[in-house]
């Protein structure tokens, strides 16, 4: 099969970037890849924290660790200064590689499998900073409950297995093993309720009977995907929750730094055209609004659910 050169243009749809924006003291805001921080003014959460964003060919064929200046940048840019809960939605690097770090920077529990663990524990984390979640308990952090059910990475994976050992960057981007894959469902004092989905994957049957108001989708490599995959990872995250309003993230080519404009992953990676065109399709048969997510600003999806 030959593959189709360049990138999808996310220009095209620039009238998807428009999420409510947050005017209390409740926001999203979208770092990135699979990174969410949820802040509610007294406490906060964050998915993966990925900043370091290392180029394409450092990542291929280097070693790779985290870069310690550009989690402090965007820390700052994103006004974080203390987290009650880090949590790497599954430990490839470009979710897991920084989690540690920005853990230690903002006193957060780094909370995950095993392989996450094993992250803090190469960072030199205390034991009293990681947190190995048991799937499907609920877990407080200040006023989110946070309950991690186990899911899967959407295929292909490259750096399938665990991480068993302390990692200790700098390391080859494989070291970054997939370790636990999670849905994240959230539930907040306020009444919102959200699925994070970091991977395009799934277990099929394993968020029946879960409910989520809002869901935040990662899509890389759903485009690559079959017709019939696209639709039941669909069924399996936004129908089995009810969510009504569906965020797509893990949309952005990640080997480009946060302080350039977001672009869309290669046609080599990802199709995010043909995910669009299958969501769509979706979304308005089942009166779902659907969206794309600004980085850095500060949203909230429950606002003017349809």
């Amino acid at each position: 099969m030959r593959l189709k050169p360049g990138r999808p243009d996310i220009a095209a749809y620039a009238d998807r970037f428009d999420v409510p924006l947050a005017e209390g003291t409740f926001g999203v805001t979208f770092l990135g890849v699979a990174s969410l921080l949820l802040d509610d003014g007294t406490s906060a959460v964050m998915t993966d924290g990925f900043f370091s964003r290392p180029p394409l060919l450092r990542s291929a064929f280097g070693r790779i660790a985290p870069d310690e200046a550009r989690i402090d940048a965007c820390l700052a840019r994103a006004g974080v200064e203390q987290l009650a809960a880090v949590l790497p939605v599954h430990t490839h690097y470009d979710h897991g590689m920084d989690s540690a770090v920005v853990a230690a920077r903002t006193g957060a529990v780094l909370v995950g499998g095993e392989s996450a663990a094993n992250i803090g524990r190469g960072h030199g984390l205390s034991e009293d900073l990681i947190r190995v979640a048991t799937p499907g308990e609920p877990m407080t952090y200040g006023a989110f409950t946070l309950t991690l059910v186990e899911s899967h990475h959407c295929p292909p994976d490259r750096s399938p297995g665990v991480i068993t050992e302390p990692l200790v960057p700098p390391v080859k981007m494989g070291a970054y093993k997939c370790g636990e894959a999670w849905s994240i469902l959230v539930e907040h004092t306020s009444g919102r309720t959200a699925l994070l989905q970091g991977s395009a994957g799934y277990v099929a049957g394993s968020l029946a009977g879960r409910k989520a108001d809002v869901a935040y989708l990662g899509v890389g490599q759903l485009g690559i995907q079959s017709e019939p995959y696209i639709r039941t990872y669909w069924a399996e995250t936004v129908e089995a929750v009810g969510a009504r309003r569906v965020v797509l993230t893990h949309w952005d080519d990640f080997f480009r730094p946060l302080d350039q404009p977001l672009r869309a992953l290669p046609f080599a990676g990802d199709d995010l055209d043909v995910t669009m065109r299958v969501f769509d399709e979706l979304a308005t048969a089942q009166g779902v609004a659907l969206h794309f997510p600004k980085v850095w600003q500060r949203e909230d999806p429950w606002r003017d659910l349809p």
